[in-house]
């Protein structure tokens, strides 16, 4: 399937021609394909709304999505947009001038979100949870304007595990970023393809094919979240029991509300012994 040398998107130009990367490529297109299949992505008529902060992640849910529609297997439209919140530092002229010249459908969107987190946020708290739900909003408004049925998010394998994790630790609840869901209004779906992606390859990915990283700490705030706690755990946990991050992926996926504690999921009270049955 991986391509000849005048059958490429304009992303993968200059991919690199070694065994290791094409086996990386080959592994995030069935990954994310397998992700988009398993979880009914694929709506008639669909117009996704792509977004690209400019990290690692979001480039690689750009590229892979665009092979999969190069190659027939996603049937949607795709819109990239980036949303410049006015954080002091941010290279405006990237990302526009990437996707000019990869020739990929955007908008981008400027929309100062840093100035009210600042006023709203105290000194010395994190500002991500507001910056975020900001974030979110505009680009919900971003998609109905450009007729989308759907948002889509650079969340990976690794991103769900931690916030399993955080609800676990901090929240009091079994819980983490689903693949795909519908928003509060109830008019749009929000899809994450790279669910079953590890990070590890978002990075090599990216690095290898050289696409022009924004970091994701211009605010400054990052220092000593939760969610780098929970990473070092799981950081240490992978380093002494190589694929536990896997293991524990699958866990998600092979629920069991009887063997759980909570009586909205399974009903406890109703069950009964069959005194008559086979022993």
């Amino acid at each position: 399937m991986l391509d000849e040398t005048d059958d490429i998107h304009p992303l993968f130009t200059g991919a690199p021609k070694s065994t290791a990367f094409k086996k990386l490529r080959k592994r995030l297109v069935a990954n994310v394909r397998e992700a988009v299949e398993h979880y009914g992505m694929i709506e008639p008529g669909g117009k996704w709304l792509v977004c690209l902060s400019g990290g690692k992640d979001s480039y690689t849910l750009l590229a892979i999505l665009h092979e999969l529609k190069w190659r027939g297997l996603l049937p949607v439209e795709l819109l990239a947009c980036n949303l410049d919140q006015g954080q002091p530092g941010f290279p405006a002229t990237v990302l526009p001038e990437f996707l000019e010249r990869m020739q990929v459908p955007h908008r981008i969107e400027y929309e100062d979100t840093y100035s009210i987190v600042m006023d709203k946020i105290p000194q010395g708290r994190t500002y991500c949870s507001l910056c975020s739900r900001l974030r979110r909003g505009n680009l919900y408004r971003i998609a109905r304007e450009e007729g989308c049925t759907a948002v889509v998010l650079g969340h990976h394998r690794d991103d769900i595990l931690e916030t399993f994790f955080m609800n676990l630790f901090h929240g009091g609840r079994l819980a983490t970023m689903p693949p795909k869901l519908v928003n509060e209004e109830g008019d749009l779906f929000v899809y994450r393809p790279l669910a079953h992606v590890a990070e590890a390859d978002c990075e090599k990915f990216a690095t290898a094919m050289a696409y022009p990283i924004i970091p994701c700490d211009l605010c400054g705030s990052q220092d000593g979240l939760q969610r780098q706690q929970v990473k070092a755990i799981l950081d240490g946990w992978e380093k002494n029991a190589p694929g536990r991050r896997q293991v524990m992926f699958r866990a998600l996926m092979n629920a069991r509300p009887s063997h759980l504690l909570d009586p909205k999921l399974f009903d406890f009270q109703g069950l009964t012994t069959n005194p008559t049955g086979n022993r």
